[in-house]
Order: structure tokens, then C-alpha cells, then sequence
């Protein structure tokens, strides 16, 4: 059986690019008769508020987005996510944000730095004389690791050549995104993720992650974003853009049928509900360019 998910993060109300990212996860799932799962990403203790939390279900309830079944949420999970960094070849980084930026190497297509490996062998001696509290890393292997996306095919990166050893526990002692999603996914059985394409570059990572820790690797469809005329993905600091706003204007079929359109779904915008798009889903129809869209007042 299918089993998907939608994992929004609680720093704020949803806004639409979160939304056409909910409707085509809940679509893939319902056209495969499989599992929803609903999962709360609330690793960061400073920006996750409870009244967000309730924000996002009851959004999610209101557009006809229901689930069948939600996780615990993250900040629940630490002892989960501690025994899987207990199985990780890790070691401490006491780098500063400055001299991580001085040291890494651009990756040359797209302006991404590469961990240049400063703490990666250092002594004990070397660690003892260290005042701050590191953050943990671990060792990647010189190896390329290949997937093929439903949505933008076939992807290749090394790790150690266009990423380099990569944070899995910060130095506040919370664990990071790329492994609690990899436990959190293979704890619920997920066998698919729909996500933003911002997000495809950490795939690699996390399947390298679920390789070593032993856990089946689901398959992958990253979504094209939703941005502004001028460029810029959409926020959650776009208040006219957010679903607190939009409950006001607009009815549930009129902005689902706006993101139906936008994914291709359909032919013109006209309301419609979820549940209508269901038996016309496929994956074939959603483009890989990103998607411009106006504030609607």
C-alpha cells in the first residue's frame, strides 16, 4: 500500500505554496487508495507554537485535506533519533558560522558550499582544547549517490565532492532535519515524499542516511515552487498570501481550483473540490518550472 505524508513545520500559518504541496501529496495517496500521514515538524523549539499547530489541522480539515493518521510530533521523538545517531560515523565540529563560510568551496553550478572536513580529524588533544559546544557531522563517503525523481528524473550527486559532511545534530543538542526525517519517514512506513523542489538537493543525503541506517527509501517527487512576480519563493511573512487571510476571501473550492490550475490539473481555474480532482491525478501533468503567482487581494 501507498503510504504518504505531508509534514508541515509549525513557524507560522500556511500559506499557498505550502497548500499546492499538501494538495498533490493528499492526491497521490487518494488516486493510490493508500495512507495519509499527517506529521508535524516541530524541531525548532524557538519558532514551533502550539497555536500554529492547531492553525495547520484545522486549515487542512477546512480544504478537505484530511489524513489517516498522525505521528507524533518530533520534539516527542529525541530518544528515537538519539539511537540512530548512536549507529553514525559522527564527530564533533567546532566551527563558527564565519569560519565555515571562510573555509567551504562554493559548489560551482548553483553557490552552495561544501564542508571543507576542518574538524573531521582532529586529535583529542586537539578537542580538548576546544571551548565551544560542537555540533556533530557525519563522514560521507567518496560516492555518488543516484535517484530519479518523479517529478525532475534523474539526479546524481558525491557527497563528499558537492556537499561534504553534513550536520545531523546541532550544537543546542537538536537533532537535524536530515535525520529526524529519515526516522520519522521509515518509523511510518512512508513509502512516498512529496515535497518542494527546494528540498531535492537534501534527497541525496537522506538516502545515504537510510542506506546506512539500515531503512527502506521511499520514492521521491519534489514539487516546483510557487514564487513571486519578482523571484522570490513565497513566506510565510506574506500575510496576504497566508490561509488566515485567504479563509476570509475565498471558499475551499475556489482555491484549490486556483492550484489545480496552477499544477496543470485542470484547464481553467474554476472552483472545485479535492476530492473531484482525485480520479484526473497524475503525475505526468505537473511541470518542472517554477510557478509565479500575485498576492490575491
Amino acid at each position: 500500500m501507498t503510504v504518504g505524508r505531508f509534514a508541515p513545520s509549525p513557524s507560522g500559518r500556511m500559506h499557498l505554496g505550502n497548500l499546492f504541496t499538501a494538495l498533490l501529496a493528499w492526491l497521490s495517496v487518494r488516486s493510490q487508495n493508500g495512507k495519509l500521514l499527517l506529521r508535524i515538524e516541530d524541531l525548532d523549539p524557538d519558532r514551533s507554537k502550539q497555536e500554529f499547530i492547531d492553525a495547520l489541522r484545522d486549515d487542512l480539515m477546512w480544504l478537505g485535506l484530511t489524513w489517516d493518521e498522525e505521528m507524533p510530533l518530533q520534539s516527542t521523538r529525541s530518544e528515537r533519533y538519539a539511537e540512530a545517531f548512536a549507529r553514525l560515523p559522527t564527530y564533533p565540529c567546532y566551527c563558527t558560522r564565519n569560519e565555515l563560510h571562510d573555509a567551504s568551496a562554493p559548489h560551482a553550478s548553483d553557490g552552495r558550499t561544501i564542508y571543507a572536513g576542518t574538524c573531521r580529524d582532529l586529535t583529542d588533544e586537539e578537542r580538548k582544547a576546544k571551548t565551544r559546544t560542537p555540533a556533530w557531522r557525519v563522514r560521507v563517503p567518496d560516492q555518488e549517490i543516484m535517484f530519479t525523481d518523479g517529478v525532475f528524473g534523474e539526479q546524481r550527486e558525491n557527497l563528499a565532492k558537492e556537499c561534504g559532511d553534513f550536520i545531523v545534530r546541532r550544537s543546542d543538542g537538536v537533532y537535524a532535519y536530515q535525520l529526524a526525517v529519515v526516522c520519522d519517514d521509515a518509523d511510518g512506513g512512508v513509502t512516498e515524499v512529496v515535497r518542494g523542489c527546494d528540498l531535492l538537493d537534501s534527497t541525496p543525503r537522506q538516502i545515504w542516511l537510510y542506506r546506512t541506517l539500515g531503512l527502506p527509501v521511499p520514492k521521491f517527487y519534489h514539487v516546483p515552487l510557487l514564487i513571486a512576480p519578482d523571484g522570490k519563493r513565497l513566506s510565510k511573512r506574506e500575510k496576504s498570501l497566508d490561509l488566515a487571510h485567504l479563509r476570509r476571501k475565498y471558499r475551499p473550492e475556489e482555491l484549490v481550483g486556483r492550484l489545480a490550475y496552477l499544477a496543470r490539473l485542470t484547464e481553467d481555474a474554476s472552483p472545485v473540490s479535492a476530492a473531484e480532482l482525485v480520479d484526473g491525478f497524475s503525475w505526468e501533468r505537473i511541470g518542472r518550472t517554477p510557478v509565479v503567482i500575485r498576492v490575491i487581494e
